[in-house]
């Protein structure tokens, strides 16, 4: 049986494996209507691995075992399951042909494209940059509330579209297919948005020997 102070951790571990799982399972998935059933299976594995989160992250702080294996895998593991979801749904299998697709100059069922995954990498390494640097001067760099206000958006954003397109192929219900970009677009303006600050942090940095 697990000690204590280790369930916080295992839970963190069950979480890679269901972002794992989901990638595997998604990918079964083909727009406009293929493989539906995975994609509702997918939808059910993301949103158990993103309750994990707090899970893990409330038995820890309630039972006062924070780790510093903890502090390293939570957050890697929440950008592994997040971003690895943007990634999959720009791609080729939510991609409609060009009869089937609303407007002709939008093409993702998803609403996701290699755009918007590389807006989303971007930040992030900015951040770890920025975070990386801050720490090897001894400042302290947390998270800001701009940034759990990001995770939060983007780990409603994927669910959603993945829910909307197996009620609906969006090839045939434009309300799906334009609902689909309006999120992934407030997804990336939140993104953006939530890393303005840590580009203000930079200023403060340099003034730092």
């Amino acid at each position: 049986m697990l000690e204590r102070r280790h369930i916080p951790n295992a839970v963190t571990m069950a979480r890679a494996l269901m972002a794992a799982g989901f990638f595997v399972v998604l990918s079964f998935y083909r727009a406009p209507d293929e493989g539906v059933a995975w994609l509702w299976t997918a939808t059910g594995l993301f949103i158990a691995a993103a309750l994990s989160d707090v899970l893990d992250g409330w038995l820890a702080r309630r039972w006062n075992v924070v780790s510093l294996f903890g502090r390293i895998m939570d957050p890697l593991c929440d950008k592994l399951l997040v971003l690895g979801g943007f990634v999959v749904l720009g791609g080729q299998r939510f991609a409609l042909s060009p009869e089937n697709t609303p407007w002709p100059l939008l093409d993702q069922a998803s609403g996701v494209y290699p755009w918007v995954v590389v807006v989303l990498l971007a930040r992030e390494l900015l951040v770890t940059a920025i975070r990386s640097v801050a720490e090897s001067r001894g400042i302290e760099f947390p998270a800001k509330g701009a940034g759990k206000l990001k995770m939060f958006v983007q780990s409603v954003t994927l669910p959603t579209v993945m829910g909307l397109m197996a009620i609906a192929p969006p090839a045939t219900h434009p309300a799906i297919f334009w609902t689909n970009h309006i999120l992934v677009w407030t997804t990336v303006a939140v993104t953006i948005w939530s890393g303005l600050p840590y580009l203000a942090a930079v200023r403060r940095l340099e003034q730092t020997p």
